[in-house]
């Protein structure tokens, strides 16, 4: 069963996951029977999955990949500390508590005018008085 895939970038990724693991299976000397058995799927899905389908589960992607001893392989997919877009994005808009440390702040400056007692003021600095 074919399945359409929404972006056009998606196909050769995925064929390209799939040649590696045919390569790694094939390095290891390793059956698509054998490794089915193992793995706890049919040889057909492992036949689907070297050649790219994306609808084989991710379950069964994450099997195969214990069964090749890659497994920490599929954890580095999405590494955050490497995503570029979303640490730009972090560092324009700024930490989210920031506001709240602010609104804290603004609170804290307000009570210690008013009262003028021997409370520590926080600055945005760290510094306390």
């Amino acid at each position: 069963m074919e399945y359409c895939v929404s972006s056009p970038k998606a196909k050769p990724a995925l064929e390209r996951l799939g040649q590696d693991i045919r390569n790694a299976r094939l390095r290891r000397g390793t059956a698509v029977a054998d490794l089915a058995v193992r793995a706890g799927t049919s040889a057909s899905s492992i036949a689907r999955l070297e050649r790219g389908d994306p609808g084989v589960a991710i379950g069964t992607l994450a099997d195969v990949l214990v069964v090749l001893g890659l497994l920490e392989r599929l954890a580095d997919l999405v590494d955050v500390r490497k995503d570029d877009l979303g640490l730009a994005l972090t560092t324009e808009h700024g930490p989210r508590r920031g506001r709240s440390f602010a609104a804290k702040l603004r609170k804290q400056k307000s009570q210690s005018a008013g009262t003028q007692n021997q409370q520590d003021i926080v600055d945005p600095d760290g510094t306390s008085f």
